[in-house]
């Protein structure tokens, strides 16, 4: 009987390359947020929600909502780049 114990780490490597991230915001006043809906029932829903709390509990200048065409699809490289230009920061989401 052998003494050793093969042990996997269940982590898939990264495919891309590595990009320097945004710095955090320090606040939201003023700020324009993106969301990104991931066509999941309900998650329409909590971003109604989540942007009037936004606008008017923490001063969130505007809200810009995209949808993605499916959940298991990422958002095209073209809804990206236009948030990327709009907003202060992008929250993605998953409904059920």
């Amino acid at each position: 009987m052998s003494n050793s114990m093969l042990v996997y780490e269940p982590i898939a490597p990264c495919l891309t390359q590595a990009r320097e991230s945004r710095q955090s915001l320090d606040n939201l006043a003023g700020k324009v947020i993106g969301f990104i809906d991931n066509s999941k029932p309900n998650f329409s829903l909590l971003v109604e929600d989540l942007s009037q709390i936004l606008i008017e509990k923490h001063g969130v200048k505007s809200v810009v909502k995209r949808r993605k065409k499916s959940a298991s699809q990422g958002a095209p490289e073209a809804v990206m780049n236009e948030l990327v230009a709009q907003v202060d920061a992008v929250i993605t989401g998953s409904g059920d």
